[in-house]
C-alpha cells in the first residue's frame, strides 16, 4: 500500500477546498440574488447548526468506515452546493430561498464530513518514525500553500464579480452582464470542487485497527463518539489545549466576523478590505515556520500562553480604534488564528490514537463551534446594550469592555490547567479510547 502521495493530496485537497473566490463577496452575492438581509442571517443560522449537529458523528464515522470515503463525500456536498447558487434564479421567491437552504445545508455537511477526516489521513500517511516532526512539515506546507490560495482567491473573487474591471478587460464581443458576473466566483469554486473530488478519489486509505468495522457502523460511530468526548473532556491534557484553545479562538474568530464594521469603524474605505485580507493571506505565509519553531522549543501550554498575550494586546489595541492605524492590531489579532491552530492541532495528533484521530478533531470543532457562538451571542447583547449614537459607538464599547473580561477568564484558565498539569504525566490518562 503506496501511501507516500497522500500528504501532497491533502496539501491539494485543503487548498483548493478551503481557499474560495466567493469568499470576499460571500453577504453581497446572496443579497444580490435578490434575498433578504434576515433571510440571509436566517441561512448562517442553518449552516451553523447543521456542522453543529454533524460535526462530531461524521468524525467518528470516519474514524469507522475509512477517511477518504468522507472526504469524497465532503468533494460531492461541495458540488451540489455550487451547482445550487449557479442554479439559482435571481429574485426567484420562494425557489431561489430552497436553493439557497439546500447550499447552506449541503455547505455545512461538507463541513462536517472534511473536519479532521483531512488531517487524519494524512497524518496517519506519514512514516511512523518521526511522525510529529513530519508532521510539523506537512501541517507548515499546508499553512503556506493556503496563504497562498487565499490572496488568489481574494483578488480574482472580488475583481471577477465586477463587471465593470472585468468588461474593461475584455473585448466588446465578450461583454458579460452583472448576473453571469455575479456567478462566476462560484463557477470558479465548482471548478474547485471537481479538483477536490479528483483529488481525494486518488486518495490511499491508511490502514486502521479492524475492530473498528465490527457490528454496525453507526452504532460504532455512536459508541466511539461518546467514548472520545469522555476521554477528551477528562483527560488533563487535551482537555487543558481544548477549552484554553476554544476560548482564545472564539473572542478571534468573533472580530473576524464583525471585521469589516470594525474597518469601517476607522475610517477605512470599503474598496480596500479585499486587499487586507491579501495582505493576511501574505502574512499567513510566515507564520507556520514561527509556530513549528516555538512550539519545538516551548511546551504546548508555553505556546497557548504566547497566542494568549498576542491576543490581549491586540484586544487592548483595538479599543481605541484609531482611524486607519487601528488595522495594525486587527492583522495581529488575526494572524494569531493561524498559530493556535498550529499549536492545537499539533498537541491534539500528538495525544490522539489512530483509532480515533479523526473524531478527537470533530469534538474539538465542535466545541470550538459552540464556544464561538455563545461568545458571538454574549458579544451581541453586549453591542444591544450600549447606545449606537453616533454611529460606531456600541462597537467601539463592546470592543473596550470583552479585554477585562477576556484578561480574567485566560487569568482563571491558565491557573487552572497549571494545576491540573502534573496529572497529564498520569499512565491511567495516557491511553485514548477504542472502539471494543
Amino acid at each position: 500500500m503506496d501511501l507516500s502521495g497522500n500528504p501532497g493530496r491533502f496539501v491539494r485537497f485543503t487548498v483548493f477546498y478551503n481557499a474560495r473566490a466567493y469568499y470576499p463577496v460571500l453577504a453581497i452575492l446572496f443579497l444580490d440574488l435578490g434575498l433578504t438581509l434576515d433571510q440571509f442571517v436566517l441561512l448562517n443560522l442553518i449552516w451553523a447548526a447543521t456542522i453543529f449537529l454533524f460535526e462530531v458523528p461524521s468524525g467518528a464515522l470516519a474514524d469507522v468506515i475509512g477517511r477518504k470515503k468522507l472526504l469524497v463525500a465532503a468533494s460531492g456536498l461541495m458540488i451540489v452546493e455550487m451547482l445550487c447558487l449557479l442554479l439559482a434564479p435571481r429574485h426567484g421567491g420562494g425557489t431561489l430561498l430552497a436553493l439557497c437552504i439546500i447550499n447552506r445545508v449541503c455547505s455545512g455537511l461538507s463541513e462536517a464530513c472534511a473536519s479532521g477526516a483531512d488531517e487524519a489521513l494524512a497524518y496517519d500517511s506519514l512514516p511512523a518514525q518521526e511522525r510529529a516532526a513530519a508532521w510539523d512539515h506537512l501541517l507548515a506546507t499546508a499553512m503556506r500553500w493556503r496563504s497562498i490560495g487565499y490572496v488568489i482567491a481574494m483578488i480574482l473573487g472580488a475583481l471577477i464579480y465586477n463587471p465593470e474591471p472585468l468588461n474593461s478587460l475584455l473585448p466588446a464581443s465578450l461583454q458579460v452582464t452583472s448576473d453571469i458576473a455575479h456567478r462566476l466566483p462560484v463557477a470558479v469554486v465548482l471548478g474547485q470542487a471537481l479538483l477536490c473530488l479528483i483529488t481525494t478519489l486518488a486518495m490511499v486509505e491508511p490502514p486502521r485497527s479492524h475492530h473498528a468495522h465490527a457490528g454496525n457502523p453507526c452504532l460504532s460511530a455512536i459508541k466511539l463518539t461518546l467514548k472520545t468526548a469522555r476521554w477528551v473532556f477528562t483527560h488533563p491534557k487535551t482537555l487543558g489545549v481544548v477549552v484554553i484553545g476554544l476560548a482564545i479562538d472564539s473572542i478571534v474568530r468573533n472580530f473576524a466576523t464583525i471585521n469589516s464594521s470594525y474597518y469601517r469603524l476607522i475610517d477605512l474605505p470599503e474598496w480596500t478590505y479585499g486587499f487586507i485580507g491579501a495582505a493576511l493571506g501574505i502574512l499567513g505565509w510566515f507564520v507556520p515556520a514561527i509556530a513549528a519553531n516555538l512550539n519545538r522549543r516551548f511546551s504546548t501550554l508555553a505556546n497557548l500562553g504566547i497566542a494568549a498575550t498576542i491576543t490581549l494586546i491586540g484586544l487592548a489595541a483595538l479599543a481605541p480604534a484609531w482611524p486607519v492605524f487601528g488595522i495594525l492590531p486587527a492583522m495581529l489579532l488575526m494572524t494569531t488564528m493561524g498559530f493556535l491552530g498550529f499549536t492545537i492541532s499539533r498537541a491534539l495528533h500528538a495525544a490522539a490514537d489512530s483509532s480515533q484521530r479523526a473524531t478527537v478533531l470533530s469534538v474539538k470543532g465542535l466545541a470550538f463551534n459552540l464556544g464561538y457562538g455563545l461568545f458571538s451571542l454574549a458579544f451581541s447583547r453586549m453591542l444591544a446594550a450600549f447606545p449606537d449614537h453616533p454611529a460606531g459607538e456600541a462597537l467601539a464599547r463592546a470592543l473596550f469592555w470583552q479585554v477585562p473580561a477576556f484578561a480574567v477568564i485566560l487569568a482563571g484558565l491558565f491557573v487552572w490547567a497549571g494545576l491540573t498539569r502534573p496529572a497529564t504525566n498520569a499512565p491511567a490518562d495516557a491511553e485514548p479510547p477504542s472502539i471494543p
